[in-house]
C-alpha cells in the first residue's frame, strides 16, 4: 500500500457449517500474514457479527492445529442483512448501514466471506454497496454456480456413503427395503454420488421428479427376481412428478404441510403400493459435522491461499473457483442467486442408468 500501512481484512463464515472451513480460514490467514504481512480481523457468527461489531484480531497461533477440525472457529449464522429492514433504536441504522459502519470502523481494506449460495448472494450485494469483497465457496451440496467443486462435498459424500454401506448390511440381513435420506435441498449431487458409491438401487434427486408407482414397480421386480432387499437413496429436496408442475409458492405450501421429511413420505407411498414395510434413516447434520476428509482439507487450503493472493493484488468482487482443474476468480454477480443443479445429461446419471439404477421414472 502506498502509505506503508499493513493491509487489514476481515474474514467470516456464514450459512451452514461444512467440513474444511477451518482449513480454508487457515489457508487465507496464514498466507496473508506470512507472505504478505497483512492483519486479519476474525468476525464472529457470520454476517451477524458484522452487524453487531463482534470481531477481534487473529494471530498466527489462532490457526495452529485447526486444519483437521470440523465446524468453524469463527462461528456462523444464517443472517440475511439485506432482508432485515429494522432500524436500530440506538444507532438509527439498518443492518446494512451498520455493516458498512463497522467495515470503516475496523479500517478494513477488504472482507473475505466463506459460504454457500446465500452467502455469495449477500457478498455480491455488499460489493454493490462499495465494499471490497472476495468469496470462497463451501457447501456439502456442491451446488454453487461457476465452480466445479466446493470444499465440504467430499467429506459429506464419504459420511453418506459409509452410512449407506452400513444400512446395506442390515438390509441384507433382514431382507428389507431401506430408505436413506441425505441432504440436498435444490440439487442432487450428494444423493447421486453417495448413492452410486454406496450401491443404491434407487436414487431420487430434485432434478428428476419421481413417480412412486414406477419406483414401487421397480422394487417389486427386484423382489420377484430374488433380490430380497432394496436400498433407496433420496435427496431431501426430491419431488414427485405432480409437485414438479406446481409453482414455487404452492410447492412450498405443500412441503410445509408434509408430515415429516421426504424419506418418511416416500416410505408411506411405497408401503401403500408394495405392501412392504420400509425403514427410514435420515442422516441429517452428521453429514456436515466431524473431521474433514483429506481432499477437502487440501482443496480448502488451496482456495484459501488463492484468496489471499487475490487480496494482495486487490482483485475484489470475485469468488475463488475451480473450473476444468484451474483455480481462478469469477465475478460474484455471476454466482449470486444461482444454483448449480445436476444436468440431466451428466455422465454420472448416465452411469446410474447403465447400472440399471432406478432414478424415479421410466426414462
Amino acid at each position: 500500500m502506498s502509505d506503508g500501512r499493513k493491509k487489514v481484512f476481515g474474514i467470516l463464515t456464514s450459512g451452514g457449517d461444512a467440513p474444511g472451513l477451518n482449513a480454508a480460514i487457515r489457508g487465507v490467514a496464514r498466507t496473508a500474514i506470512d507472505c504478505f504481512g497483512m492483519r486479519v480481523i476474525g468476525i464472529r457468527d457470520g454476517y451477524r457479527g458484522l452487524i453487531d461489531g463482534n470481531a477481534s484480531e487473529l494471530f498466527d497461533a489462532d490457526f495452529s492445529g485447526i486444519i483437521s477440525r470440523g465446524g468453524t472457529i469463527l462461528g456462523t449464522s444464517r443472517e440475511k442483512p439485506f432482508k432485515n429492514k429494522t432500524i436500530d433504536i440506538e444507532t438509527g441504522k439498518t443492518a446494512v448501514e451498520k455493516i458498512k459502519a463497522n467495515y470503516r470502523k475496523w479500517g478494513l481494506d477488504a472482507l473475505v466471506v466463506l459460504g454457500g449460495n446465500g452467502t455469495m448472494t449477500t457478498a455480491n450485494l455488499l460489493a454493490e454497496e462499495g465494499l471490497n469483497i472476495i468469496g470462497v465457496p463451501k457447501t456439502i451440496d456442491n451446488d454453487i454456480a461457476e465452480t466445479d467443486i466446493s470444499f465440504g462435498f467430499h467429506s459429506a459424500m464419504s459420511v453418506a456413503t459409509e452410512a449407506i454401506d452400513r444400512i446395506h448390511t442390515t438390509a441384507h440381513s433382514h431382507n428389507r427395503m431401506m430408505i436413506v435420506e441425505v441432504m440436498g435441498h435444490k440439487a442432487g449431487w450428494l444423493a447421486l454420488y453417495a448413492g452410486i458409491a454406496g450401491g443404491g438401487d434407487v436414487i431420487l434427486i430434485p432434478e428428476i421428479p419421481y413417480n412412486a408407482e414406477y419406483v414401487a414397480e421397480y422394487i417389486l421386480k427386484r423382489k420377484k427376481a430374488g433380490k430380497q432387499f432394496s436400498i433407496v437413496v433420496v435427496a431431501e429436496g426430491a419431488m414427485t412428478e405432480e409437485e414438479a408442475k406446481l409453482d414455487k409458492k404452492e410447492f412450498k405450501k405443500r412441503r410445509k404441510e408434509m408430515a415429516g421429511s421426504i424419506g418418511y413420505r416416500l416410505a408411506s407411498e411405497l408401503s401403500t403400493i408394495t405392501g412392504l414395510e420400509p425403514r427410514v434413516t435420515v442422516l441429517g447434520y452428521i453429514q456436515r459435522g466431524g473431521t474433514p476428509a483429506p481432499y477437502d482439507r487440501t482443496l480448502a487450503t488451496e482456495l484459501g491461499s488463492f484468496a489471499a493472493n487475490m487480496l494482495a493484488t486487490e482483485r475484489y468482487g470475485e469468488m475463488v473457483a475451480i473450473q476444468g482443474g484451474r483455480i481462478l476468480g469469477v465475478p460474484l454477480h455471476k454466482v449470486a442467486g444461482k444454483t448449480k443443479k445436476v444436468p440431466l445429461e451428466h455422465p454420472m446419471i448416465q452411469a446410474a442408468r447403465d447400472l440399471c439404477t432406478c432414478m424415479g421414472n421410466s426414462f
